[in-house]
């Protein structure tokens, strides 16, 4: 399948062009990986998002364990083709706030690097405004469900 045609079923791409999906495309690295790899690190440096093109990720956070008096490692989420992960990094690019891994094997990763996508928003305002909304949507959506689970 051919990289933009991936890309259009992400919803922080919803809104783009063929054009700009296809510049999106161009920008992309691809990642095959097993079952079991780890593809980053809470608390790691962040400067790419990643889109799944084929197979499943699971992210996992690590929390307080105080039985243990220690952290345990908790899945949060999987991801199947057509989801994204790692977005936070477009914004800010402080840490990783998960863990994730490879749950399939294969698994195929579209990897979309910090500075090329900032360079891509630099040629093309409207491109970087679509996609920077659809990410601040999403991440809105995240938060005011975290914060429904907690009340």
């Amino acid at each position: 399948m051919a990289r933009w045609s991936i890309l259009k079923q992400v919803d922080a791409f919803n809104g783009l062009t063929d054009e700009q999906l296809e510049k999106v495309a161009l920008r992309c690295q691809e990642m095959l990986l097993e079952q079991g790899d780890i593809i980053l690190y809470e608390s790691d440096q962040s400067d790419e998002v990643y889109v799944v093109a084929e197979g499943e990720v699971e992210i996992s956070i690590r929390t307080s364990d105080t039985a243990r008096s220690g952290t345990a490692e908790i899945s949060i989420i999987r991801l199947g083709a057509g989801q994204i992960f790692g977005e936070m990094a477009l914004i800010d690019q402080g840490l990783r706030s998960a863990t994730v891994r490879c749950v399939t094997t294969p698994t195929r990763l579209l990897v979309i690097p910090h500075e090329d996508f900032m360079a891509l928003c630099e040629e093309d305002g409207r491109l970087g405004f679509i996609v920077m909304r659809n990410v601040a949507a999403d991440l809105c959506f995240k938060l005011r469900s975290h914060n429904l689970a907690w009340k």
